[in-house]
């Protein structure tokens, strides 16, 4: 095959082309390769038929649904991505120098930590000073929401503390935590309580693949007098914990902010000042804390914090000041 002419008389292909190339080398299927790039596969086949022409060597074997690449298609993958991995660095360099972020930014939230101030007033900013920044919120339950920020399945997520070593963190607000007790639970009338008169209640509880040591330290367990705190029901996500509260299943303790967010009937919420305080934190990875799109995010975070920090004193809620997630580093910058 001698090599043939594209658009304006060069046989460069281009970097659109080279894309479709390293997608249908992991699929090695037209029809799933067409399908992941949200075109026909008649429109993919063709790009790859003008690929081949424009470098003049045949890349593929066809040969029904299935696909293989020819030692040629092989052979010119690793450069293929070598150039597509070329062109992400250069707009990324030329997007610094504009000061512009682009591509995508996918942030976990913990429950309805998405919806607490704090944290619509930093997505609002982001979206309007990062146009071009594509920016996805996932919800996280308890079993995930570490995990999946060690996968990087989301960049950077609205966490509750403490978090585990690893973990880097800008703190954002600091709340009181209550108890959340059956209506008619004898105590539910009382203003406020202490962990002794809690002493014979069943606490809902997290599954294995939670930290231990984070829900130990929620739950105050051991509890001051060292007496070791009685689990039951395990849940997965805050729906479900509050469903067993309702359901005279068990207790649970949540931070202030879930009168607001979390009202239901059958639920009664009490002040318990020894629970001590919830820290909400915008958490990420270490090694991604420079990429472009979680600095932008980190630095809209800051501004937020700060702005707050010097409009009014801190309350419940509201944001208070920087911190360092346990293991992880300060975010100097």
């Amino acid at each position: 095959m001698s090599p043939g002419r594209g658009p304006g008389g060069t046989r460069e292909p281009s970097i659109h082309q080279l894309r479709l190339l390293l997608v249908l080398a992991e699929e090695l299927h037209f029809g799933r390769a067409a399908a992941r790039v949200y075109v026909t596969q008649p429109a993919f086949s063709q790009q790859i038929r003008s690929l081949e022409q424009r470098l003049g060597v045949e890349l593929v074997e066809r040969g029904g649904r299935a696909v293989r690449l020819t030692p040629a298609g092989q052979g010119l993958v690793h450069e293929a991505r070598a150039v597509v991995d070329a062109m992400a660095r250069l707009l990324q360099a030329a997007d610094v120098h504009a000061g512009t972020t682009r591509g995508r930014l996918r942030i976990g939230s913990l429950g309805a930590e998405a919806a607490m101030p704090y944290a619509q007033a930093i997505l609002a900013r982001l979206r309007g000073s990062h146009p071009d920044l594509e920016i996805e919120v996932r919800n996280l339950t308890f079993v995930d929401m570490f995990s999946r920020l060690g996968t990087g399945e989301v960049d950077a997520a609205f966490l509750r503390g403490p978090l585990p070593p690893g973990i880097q963190s800008l703190h954002l607000a600091t709340e009181t935590r209550v108890a959340c007790l059956p209506a008619d639970d004898p105590l539910a009338d009382r203003d406020v309580l202490t962990l002794a008169q809690l002493a014979d209640r069943v606490v809902v509880d997290m599954p294995p693949e939670v930290p231990r040591s984070w829900w130990d330290h929620l739950t105050v367990n051991p509890r001051p007098d060292g007496t070791p705190v009685r689990f039951g029901p395990v849940v997965r996500d805050t729906e479900s914990m509050v469903l067993a509260v309702t359901q005279q299943q068990a207790i649970t303790f949540l931070p202030s902010a879930a009168r607001r967010l979390y009202p239901r009937a059958g639920l009664t919420y009490v002040d318990v000042p020894e629970l001590g305080v919830s820290t909400a934190e915008l958490a990420w990875l270490p090694e991604n804390r420079d990429k472009p799109a979680v600095a932008a995010l980190r630095e809209v975070a800051r501004q937020v914090v700060q702005q707050a920090r010097t409009a009014e004193p801190a309350t419940p809620g509201q944001a208070a000041s920087d911190v360092t997630a346990p293991g992880g580093h300060p975010d100097g910058t």
